[in-house]
């Protein structure tokens, strides 16, 4: 079982910001795609952000430019900036570990944007 910790999630109210963490395993870190998915109560599990190779990036449209997806090789940790909330970036974040034809998921983290 891959444990994957997440950590950061909240209410906030719109414009606000959060910051979401993952620790993974060393060689989770190491050798699987570190991302971030989100599913709002009733919707499919989307991606919000991902590493693709190396360092390069991939984010939903929705995101760019209010998330920055970052990680701390010393720490085996992926955090999630979250910028310029808004309301419709409330759901539950977890944090995805990929490797082709395997998929690791944290437990989830509860985001919740509101006045």
């Amino acid at each position: 079982q891959v444990q994957l910790v997440e950590s950061g999630g909240g209410l906030v109210q719109p414009g606000g910001s959060l910051r979401l963490s993952c620790a993974a395993p060393e060689s989770i870190f190491n050798n699987y795609v570190m991302g971030w998915y989100r599913q709002a109560r009733g919707d499919q599990r989307d991606l919000v952000a991902t590493f693709t190779s190396g360092e390069n990036t991939n984010y939903a449209d929705s995101v760019k430019g209010r998330f920055t997806i970052s990680r701390d090789n010393a720490k085996n940790t992926v955090y999630l900036q979250m910028n310029s909330l808004k309301p419709e970036d409330t759901a539950v974040y977890y944090c995805s570990a990929r490797k082709w034809p395997l998929q690791h998921w944290g437990q989830g983290t509860q985001v919740a944007v509101s006045s």
